[in-house]
């Protein structure tokens, strides 16, 4: 059994999407953050960062999106979250992941955040490198998608498409989602057509808005 703390709409999301996919059981435990419940000790203890995923693995936490992913890939092959170890799709399977965590997913963390870098807003020209940075990642991802998909590894589904398609989602309130580039929109389409995804929607209370 394992044990997600997550809250709705962030990058626990993916983790949730991954843990619906394998069937394995599993319960929630949302992290209130308007209550500051992210930084109380009993939390802080599972996470230092006092961010969302953590996972309980057989009484163990385990941080931070794309590792999780990793491990659950790993312990549910059967799930087909990841291509079969030792094969080309596998190294770019692990290629997307990182790239999707490092690079959009990194950005992202800056844009929603001002703190980060040491102010309560974003100067205009800060807002408008880091929007230059994401709108960069969907002209990358789309021209990928367009040549080789419709999925980042071809024909076959993969937890690099959950991993994106939440990103994607983060953006729908930018000045230009990633909903208009058109390969990553029929990308968005068909993820959000999976049984995981309408069910980890109904599970958070989420909507498109």
């Amino acid at each position: 059994m394992y044990t997600l703390y997550y809250a709705p709409g962030t990058a626990s999301m993916v983790v949730h999407l991954a843990l619906l996919e394998t069937g394995a059981p599993y319960r929630l435990e949302r992290v209130d953050f308007s209550a500051g419940a992210q930084r109380a000790p009993a939390y802080l203890a599972l996470n230092p960062a006092g961010v969302v995923p953590t996972l309980l693995i057989d009484g163990r936490a385990v941080t931070e999106s794309a590792a999780l992913l990793l491990v659950l890939a790993e312990r549910h092959p059967e799930a087909g979250l990841a291509p079969a170890p030792g094969t080309a799709q596998r190294d770019a399977w692990h290629q997307w992941i990182l790239y999707l965590s490092t690079t959009p997913a990194a950005t992202f963390r800056l844009w929603f955040y001002p703190a980060d870098l040491g102010a309560d807003e974003h100067a205009p020209a800060v807002r408008a490198a880091l929007q230059r940075r994401i709108e960069g990642a969907w002209t990358l991802l789309d021209a990928h998608l367009a040549a080789n998909g419709p999925y980042l590894l071809g024909r076959e589904f993969s937890a690099a498409d959950l991993l994106l398609t939440m990103l994607m989602r983060w953006s729908r309130r930018m000045p230009r989602p990633a909903t208009q580039w058109p390969a990553l929109a029929a990308l968005a389409a068909r993820v959000r057509e999976r049984a995981s995804w309408k069910r980890m929607y109904e599970l958070e209370g989420l909507t498109e808005g």
